[in-house]
C-alpha cells in the first residue's frame, strides 16, 4: 500500500473517532486561517459586536474553502464565508485609499458565490444571517464604531501603521459569531456539512480517480499549509501553465495524474494532523518549535493504532528537557538496567498486533512552493522495535548531566549526534550545524535506526577527530559532550564491524593499546585538575588537554612532555598523590615496554579509554567523599 492510501486509511479510522484530542482534524473542504476580528450577529443578520483577537485566540481558525480558494495566492478568488476585509466588506473603498482602495470586484466574487450558497437546497442559518449582514455594507462603519478599526481623524482612511496582531487593519481577516445556534461558526459541525453537500455540487470536473479506481469529481489542485498554517509547499501538483511540469511525457495533465477532490482532500488533512500531532521537526536552531520555517524537515511516524513510537527514533534524553523517553527522570548505571529501561519504555505494557506496520515519512521543501517527500518507509511493528532496542543499547553511553548532577547510561538524540560531529559553538554557548547538513545527516541517520544499516564512517570519523580536540572549545561541556557522542557511535561502528561488544564501563583487563594511552590521558587531566585552587578550576586548561591533539597522533613522545608538566601538580596534591600514582602504575603494568615506546598514532579506542576511566576516577571519588 502507498502513502496515499495509508494516509487515506487514517483519516477514515480517525473520522470514526470522537475523542481525537486538541489537534484538530480537519473536515474535507475546509483548511485554516489566522483571524484578526470576530464580528458577532444575531440569527437575523442584525450587528450585536466586535472584538480583535489575539494571535493565540484567531489561531488556526476552521474556515469552508473551495477547490480554487484553498490554495489561492494572487488575483481575485473569495472564501465561501470568513474572509479578509477586502473581499466582505461592501464599505471598505470609504475607508482604505491607494492602489486597494477599490474592492468592488473582491467583494462581488465574495457576496455572489455566498448567495448561490444561501440560495441552495443546503443553505444554513448562519449563512443567511453573514449574508443579511453583509450585502448591508455597514462592515467597515461598525469596525470603526466599535473601535476596532482606527481612522486618521484629519482624512477618514485607516492608519498605515496600526496593526491587529501583527497585520496591518486592511489586510486582517474576519470570522463570525452567529447566536441562535452553535455561535462559533468555525466550530459549527452542522455549517461544515453545509458547506460540503453545496461545495460536492459546484464541482463537476468528473473523472477517473488514479487513487481509487473510481469515477468521481477530481482535482488538480491540491491543499496546502501540510506542515503549519503558513506553509505555501503543495505534495501534487500539474501546474504546465508556467512550471512545464508534465509537457514532454504527456499530452495534458490528465495523463499525468488525475486523483479525486475527496481522496485528496482526506490524505492531505490527515498528514497535517499527524505532523501537529506527533511530528518531529528540523529547524535550524534544532528545537521543535510550533511555528516552522519552510524549509523545515518534517518527519512524522504513525502506526495502523496510531500508537506514538516517534520520541525514541528522533529523540534521546536532552539536558533542556526535563524527561528521558517522556517518563520521569531514570537513570539506567549498568548496561543490564538500561536495556531493560529501554525495553519498559518501548513496549510498555501496551500489546501489538504481530503484523500490525509502522510508517515513516519525512517531508522538506527546497522552494516555498513544492514539498518533497525526504524519506517514506513501511515497517513491522515488531521489526521497528526491536531496531530501536538495538540502536539504542548499542549506541548507549556513560553520560554526565550537569544540570541534575548525576551520571548515567543513555543513548543520543539524532540532532545531537548531528551537533557534535558537524557543529561550532554559537555565540549561547551551544553546538550549532547549518540546517542543511542537519537535514542531510537525519536522513542518513534513520535508515541506521529503523533498518539496522551501518553508522556511516564520516559522521564517526568528525566526532573522533573533534573529540580529539579540546582546544576547539570554549566551554568544557560541550566537548565533554562530544567525547560522549563519539563513543556511543564507535561501540555502534564496532558492532558493525562485528568485532565483539565494547563495555560501557571501565575495563581492567583490556589489553588495547589505545585505550590504555586513553586511560593514561585520563589520571594526568584528573591529576592536575585536582591540584588546582577553585578560581583555576574555571578558566585553566590542563597540559593534557593542550597537548591532547598531539597525544593522539603520536603518543609515546607527547607523554612524556604531559608527565614532565604534570609533577609539579604532583608534588602540590602532596599524600593525595599517591591515588594517582597508584593509577599511573596499575595501567602501566598492562603496557609492555615496547608497546608504551610505540609512537604510532593512536586509535580512536582511546577516546573510550579516557572516557571511561575518567568516569572511574568520578565514581571512586564520590565514593571516597561519601565515606
Amino acid at each position: 500500500m502507498s502513502w496515499t492510501d495509508e494516509l487515506y486509511k487514517v483519516y477514515e479510522q480517525q473520522c470514526k473517532n470522537e475523542k481525537m484530542g486538541e489537534i484538530v482534524l480537519l473536515p474535507i473542504s475546509h483548511s485554516t486561517a489566522n483571524a484578526q476580528i470576530e464580528v458577532s450577529l444575531k440569527a437575523d443578520g442584525t450587528f450585536v459586536s466586535a472584538t480583535s483577537l489575539s494571535k493565540e485566540d484567531g489561531l488556526n481558525t476552521i474556515i469552508p474553502v473551495t477547490e480554487d480558494s484553498g490554495g489561492r495566492t494572487s488575483g481575485v478568488c473569495a472564501m465561501p464565508l470568513a474572509d479578509k476585509l477586502i473581499y466582505i466588506a461592501g464599505d471598505y473603498s470609504n475607508y482604505v485609499g491607494g492602489k486597494k482602495s477599490d474592492n468592488s470586484a473582491y467583494f462581488k466574487a465574495y457576496i455572489e458565490q455566498l448567495e448561490r450558497w444561501k440560495n441552495s437546497s443546503h443553505s444554513h442559518p448562519s449563512v443567511n444571517a453573514i449574508y443579511s449582514y453583509l450585502t448591508q455594507k455597514t462592515l467597515m462603519k461598525d469596525l470603526v464604531d466599535e473601535h476596532i478599526l482606527q481612522v486618521n481623524e484629519e482624512t477618514g482612511l485607516l492608519e498605515d501603521k496600526v496593526n491587529i496582531a501583527g497585520i496591518a487593519q486592511a489586510d486582517c481577516f474576519v470570522r463570525f459569531r452567529v447566536y441562535g445556534g452553535v455561535s462559533e461558526t468555525w466550530l459549527d459541525k452542522s455549517l461544515y456539512d453545509s458547506f460540503i453537500a453545496w461545495n460536492n455540487e459546484e464541482m463537476a470536473d468528473v473523472d477517473l480517480c488514479y487513487a481509487t479506481g473510481k469515477t468521481e469529481a477530481v482535482t488538480y489542485k491540491h491543499p496546502s499549509k501540510i506542515r503549519n498554517t503558513g506553509d505555501k509547499s503543495k505534495l501534487i501538483s500539474a501546474n504546465d501553465e508556467s512550471g512545464f511540469t508534465y509537457r514532454g511525457r504527456f499530452s495534458d495533465k490528465t495523463e499525468a495524474i488525475s486523483v479525486s477532490y475527496d481522496f485528496s482532500q482526506k490524505m492531505h488533512n490527515a498528514l497535517r494532523w499527524l505532523i501537529q500531532r506527533q511530528g518531529i521537526s528540523i529547524s535550524e536552531t534544532g528545537k521543535k518549535r510550533e511555528s516552522m520555517l519552510f524549509d523545515t524537515l518534517q518527519l512524522v511516524v504513525w502506526t495502523s493504532s496510531l500508537d506514538e513510537t516517534h520520541n525514541l527514533i528522533g529523540c534521546a534524553y536532552d539536558e533542556d528537557d526535563d524527561e528521558f523517553f517522556g517518563e520521569e527522570i531514570i537513570v539506567p548505571d549498568t548496561e543490564v538496567k538500561y536495556r531493560d529501561f529501554l525495553r519498559k519504555s518501548i513496549f510498555g505494557t501496551k500489546d501489538f498486533e504481530i503484523d500490525s506496520k509502522v510508517m515513516l515519512m519525512g517531508v522538506d521543501a527546497a522552494t516555498t512552493g513544492r514539498l518533497s517527500i525526504s524519506i517514506y518507509e513501511e515497517l513491522e511493528q515488531s521489526r521497528l522495535l526491536e531496531q530501536l532496542i538495538k540502536w539504542h543499547s548499542e549506541t548507549g553511553a556513560l553520560r554526565y548531566y550537569s544540570k541534575q548532577k548525576t551520571s548515567g547510561i543513555n543513548s543520543f538524540a539524532v540532532r545531537e549526534i548531528i551537533n557534535c560531529a558537524y557543529g561550532i559553538e554559537n555565540g549561547s554557548g551551544f553546538l550549532e550545524t547549518k540546517p542543511e547538513i542537519v537535514k542531510e545527516n537525519v536522513l542518513r541517520l534513520l535508515p541506521c535506526i529503523t533498518q539496522g544499516r551501518k553508522i556511516p564512517a564520516d559522521i564517526v570519523h568528525n566526532l573522533v577527530k573533534k573529540a580529539s580536540n579540546p582546544l576547539a572549545y570554549e566551554h568544557g561541556y560541550n566537548h565533554r559532550k562530544v567525547i560522549e557522542t563519539a563513543c556511543g557511535m564507535i561501540r555502534r561502528q564496532n558492532f558493525d564491524r562485528k568485532r565483539g561488544i565494547i563495555s560501557m564501563a571501565y575495563d581492567p583487563n583490556e589489553k588495547d593499546r589505545s585505550y590504555l594511552f586513553g586511560c593514561l590521558l585520563a589520571i594526568a587531566d584528573a591529576a592536575e585538575y585536582a591540584a588546582y585552587d577553585e578560581n583555576d578550576k574555571k578558566s585553566r586548561i590542563t597540559n593534557a588537554k593542550r597537548y591532547w591533539s598531539m597525544f593522539a597522533r603520536r603518543p609515546a613522545a607527547t607523554w612524556t612532555i604531559i608527565y614532565d608538566r604534570l609533577r609539579p601538580y604532583l608534588n602540590k596534591l602532596g599524600d593525595s598523590s599517591i591515588r594517582y600514582t597508584k593509577m599511573f602504575n596499575d595501567i602501566k603494568a598492562n603496557l609492555s615496554l615496547e608497546v608504551f615506546e610505540d609512537n604510532t598514532p593512536l586509535t580512536s579506542a582511546y577516546l573510550l579509554g579516557y572516557h571511561h576511566y575518567n568516569a572511574e576516577i568520578y565514581k571512586n571519588s564520590k565514593k571516597t567523599e561519601e565515606e
